[in-house]
């Protein structure tokens, strides 16, 4: 699995906009091929900060959906809505490939 791995702020002043395109963003950019999994994250403290993780199959599977043209409109529309966006690209280790499930 590769993991991609999305932060951001919410722009102070774009509360509104910020949730009025999360409407749509989140079923469009799904839409692209290739996403296996995706899980938002919010600030337990209520901090107006996002992490957003994407699972594809492979390094592959990420590239086409990431240079996919839908794929580039919503990362080009959460610039316009958000602040401190980065980004990070993980990929399997070497030491432990596989997922531990404590118990199983």
């Amino acid at each position: 699995m590769v993991l991609f791995v999305v932060k951001w702020d919410i722009h102070p002043d774009k509360g509104e906009a910020y949730l009025e395109w999360l409407k749509s963003a989140v079923p469009r950019i799904l839409s692209v091929p290739g996403v296996k999994e995706f899980r938002p994250y919010r600030g337990a403290a209520g901090a107006p900060q996002v992490v957003a993780t994407f699972e594809f199959a492979d390094f592959a599977a990420w590239a086409a959906w990431y240079a996919h043209e839908e794929a580039q409109k919503v990362w080009s529309e959460l610039h316009t809505v958000a602040l401190n966006v980065t980004t990070e690209l993980w990929g399997p280790s070497t030491v432990v490939p596989e997922p531990i499930r404590p118990g199983g």
